[in-house]
């Protein structure tokens, strides 16, 4: 399928606000929009008249079943179909109860009920001990700022997912409250000072990059490790890899090509604007990114795009891996998260632009980013905290797990002259034009700042992209941060104005107090841990060092403040989080056993048997072999001993003891494999996994 049939079928199967607007009477439209931003409920009169224009939409699309789509904390992992939603087919047809007859006919409806709320066990999934099976009951109820859409013939409602008391299992529900806080707290913001105040509502906004590696399925079937862990626990780097730059927005394998305008033109059919599609730097990786929009819409459309990229690529023979690191030695996948937010007006809070008006609310708004930063660093970490991230964050392909904000170093400049007393206005954030030194190509336009890779938070003319978001990840946790802290950021700059200091002033204030975290030098360098610790930022280089800040009174007190999570959410998630990595780690290391066992020592004992008599030619391989083996047997000892009482424990425990032994395990097996007779290596080759699809 082309790129141009996904222009000619674009939003052909969402039911977006256009289409709602064309097929429901115009006062129930409005009612429908504005309780947007009121809260308020659908009536049952309006939810009739919904349901039915959405069934008789959904029908002359094809489709017989509809289900509530949502999205249970289950963190990703990297194994394949981790991140993606959950969901149950319901037909959609109900009794006729107005018939007399003891079995009444059936007719195909749409039951406005259960368009709008549903049903379902809620201990079977993740939630932190808020559900348990005698008490499992949770609900899912229609996120209405997200359009329903088809996909498969099935009309999927885009759902929150809350206990019998309320309580949030999920990840979208928290990343709602948050919009909501964005939105309270940036309208009172903007009141105390005097910008926009004729802005009704506030929005968050995502656009996400997401990076992948497409293998062949075949060879992926034959590897226990991916097939568990969604990434390679041994593999030996082919001599040509990254080294060179090849693959870097080179040609796309054709049948990588194939699939991935397969994927664009389904993506484009509900609604997801995918704009680009490259080579990434890795062999075997690529990357797609849709344009911003709403960023529970984005959130929804990414987990979408994961599944149907899984489903596709099975279906053309290959397979898509999200995990943050597959390939050891190689770059990893990231998910840069652009994210922004704006009023219903149009103004963008990240945008320096033209006016006066926009200077000073981007000047403003800045203040109050590096507040939530600051104020919440060890937050902002703890939303990409998970196994997979861990191989990737401090790397020199991802930022380190030091976060920290860029603006640009024009703009840094202009903090400090604000701290010693300088006027809000007076940064330029005109671009320049820069010449190409030739005749051909004009002289091209340069923005102002320039782009820093190595930063966690790096500004990108109109948004920020938070780079260390794990690609396996769902999107809504990090950006539910992202709006939390930008929340309490623009609530504390509202109290400050509110209490009698000028606008001036309180962003000087703010700057001042957290100045320390703007930074704009390398992010890879060997100085900035250490003047990272000078600077009192905190540098949680593993999960469970960044989750046992997560569930602090100081946390709490915000996510309580901001309405995104009670106390009790804040735990259970903590909890989730450390189940998530503990379960990571245990089947990464059972599955490094079992394939050594039933594998790597088999091969390496017909090897040794080759040089029977030819102690010379053997070399150092007895030893090595026999390396393995004992080394393993140090593992499999680790993953034996009585699990700890309590998670936290547990956890450093594998990050401490098995984690370490697994990499010392690897690297011995890893020179195994470079010394194994051509053929004897029992699992397909980092060679065969890269580029054997390629041609």
């Amino acid at each position: 399928m082309s790129s141009q049939d996904a222009i000619g079928t674009m939003s052909a199967a969402i039911f977006d606000e256009n289409t709602m607007a064309s097929k429901l009477p115009k006062d129930v439209f409005e009612r429908f929009m504005g309780a947007m931003i009121s809260g308020e409920p659908t009536s049952a009169a309006d939810q009739k008249v919904i349901a039915d224009a959405l069934f008789t939409w959904a029908r002359a699309q094809g489709a017989v079943d509809f289900a509530h789509w949502f999205f249970p904390i289950r963190g990703g992992s990297g194994a394949v179909g981790g991140a993606v939603g959950a969901f149950k087919m319901d037909t959609m047809i109900d009794l006729d109860f107005s018939s007399k007859m003891a079995n009444k006919p059936f007719f195909g409806v749409l039951p406005h009920e259960r368009l709008f709320q549903g049903e379902t066990d809620g201990s079977s999934f993740p939630n932190g001990g808020l559900r348990v099976t005698h008490s499992a009951a949770a609900f899912t109820t229609w996120d209405r700022s997200s359009p329903p859409m088809i996909v498969d013939g099935v009309l999927r409602i885009p759902c929150a997912f809350v206990t019998h008391f309320g309580k949030c299992i999920d990840e979208k529900t928290p990343l709602l409250r948050s919009m909501d806080a964005v939105r309270t707290q940036g309208l009172r913001m903007l009141k105390a000072v005097g910008l926009a105040t004729s802005a009704k509502n506030m929005y968050s906004y995502l656009g996400w990059e997401q990076e992948f590696f497409v293998v062949p399925a075949d060879l992926y079937k034959a590897r226990p490790d991916l097939v568990n862990c969604g990434r390679t626990l041994m593999g030996k780097l082919p001599t040509r890899n990254q080294q060179m730059d090849l693959n870097y927005f080179a040609p796309v394998p054709e049948k990588v090509n194939q699939l991935m305008n397969t994927v664009q033109a389904e993506m484009m059919k509900v609604g997801c604007p995918i704009a680009v599609k490259h080579n990434e730097v890795a062999p075997a990786q690529h990357e797609m990114s849709p344009i911003y929009c709403v960023a529970n819409a984005s959130a929804d459309n990414n987990v979408l795009f994961m599944e149907i990229m899984n489903r596709e690529s099975a279906r053309m023979g290959l397979m898509t891996l999200f995990h943050e690191k597959p390939f050891a030695g190689i770059n990893g996948n990231g998910k840069h998260a652009n994210w922004s937010i704006g009023t219903d007006t149009g103004l963008n809070f990240f945008y320096p632009g033209k006016t006066e008006e926009h200077a000073k609310l981007y000047v403003t708004a800045l203040a109050c980013l590096a507040y939530g930063l600051c104020q919440h660093n060890e937050l902002v970490r703890c939303s990409v905290a998970h196994a997979g991230n861990d191989h990737r964050l401090g790397a020199q392909e991802a930022p380190p797990a030091i976060i920290s904000l860029y603006p640009g170093q024009l703009f840094e400049a202009h903090v400090d002259s604000i701290i010693a007393g300088g006027d809000i206005l007076g940064y330029k954030a005109e671009k320049k034009m820069q010449t190409t030194g030739c005749a051909a190509a004009m002289p091209v336009e340069a923005p102002t700042e320039d782009r820093n890779r190595t930063a966690p938070f790096p500004f990108c003319g109109n948004r920020f992209e938070f780079r260390a978001v794990g690609s396996s990840q769902n999107c809504s946790f990090p950006i539910m941060v992202c709006n939390t802290i930008m929340a309490s950021g623009m609530a504390a700059l509202a109290s400050l104005i509110e209490g009698g200091m000028s606008h001036r002033d309180a962003v000087a204030d703010m700057f001042k107090q957290n100045r320390h975290v703007i930074f704009t030098g390398n992010g890879y360098s060997k100085e900035w841990p250490v003047e990272a610790v000078k600077r009192g930022l905190p540098n949680l280089v593993t999960t469970p060092m960044a989750v046992a800040t997560w569930a602090s009174d100081k946390n709490k007190a915000l996510f309580e403040a901001m309405k995104v999570f009670t106390p009790e959410e804040t735990d259970a998630r903590a909890e989730v989080m450390y189940e998530a990595y503990v379960t990571t780690l245990r089947v990464e290391g059972e599955t490094l056993v079992h394939m050594i066992d039933t594998g790597i020592v088999p091969a390496c004992a017909k090897d040794l048997e080759k040089y029977k008599g030819f102690a010379k030619l053997a070399g150092g391989r007895e030893a090595l072999y026999v390396g393995v083996v004992e080394e393993t047997e140090k593992l499999k000892n680790l993953l034996a001993a009585p699990h700890k009482e309590h998670l936290a424990d547990e956890a450093n425990y594998l990050c401490e003891q098995l984690k370490p032994q697994m990499e010392a395990v690897r690297a011995l097996v890893d020179q195994a494999e470079g010394l194994l007779e051509a053929g004897l290596y029992p699992f397909p080759t980092y060679e065969a996994l890269l580029y054997s699809h390629h041609h």
